[in-house]
């Protein structure tokens, strides 16, 4: 590939790239993965383990909800401690 080449690609095409390259060697690791525990099952990791890590991740990737009431009792305290703060400033200068 030439200079000129390179740069006509864009960032968008350039990700995607990666992102197929990245695919393909994931398929091929698991791929060898699978390979090693059916020539090795003792180094195959337990089923249960397996959902556990599993559940663990999907537990980690949900976000926390606030209520709105929440972050409204949020917003008062903060607003107290910053005015707080620029009392406790003024009363300093």
């Amino acid at each position: 590939m030439t200079r000129e080449a390179t740069n006509r690609l864009s960032a968008a095409r350039i990700r995607e790239l990666a992102r197929t390259g990245a695919e393909e060697a994931l398929r091929r690791l698991r791929a060898e993965i699978i390979a090693i525990e059916r020539t090795f099952p003792e180094l195959a990791l337990a089923r249960k383990r397996r959902a556990v890590r599993r559940s663990l991740a999907e537990a980690t990737d949900r976000t926390r909800r606030v209520s709105a009431a929440a972050r409204k009792a949020i917003s008062a305290r903060m607003k107290r401690y910053w005015a707080e703060r620029r009392k406790a400033r003024a009363r300093v200068k």
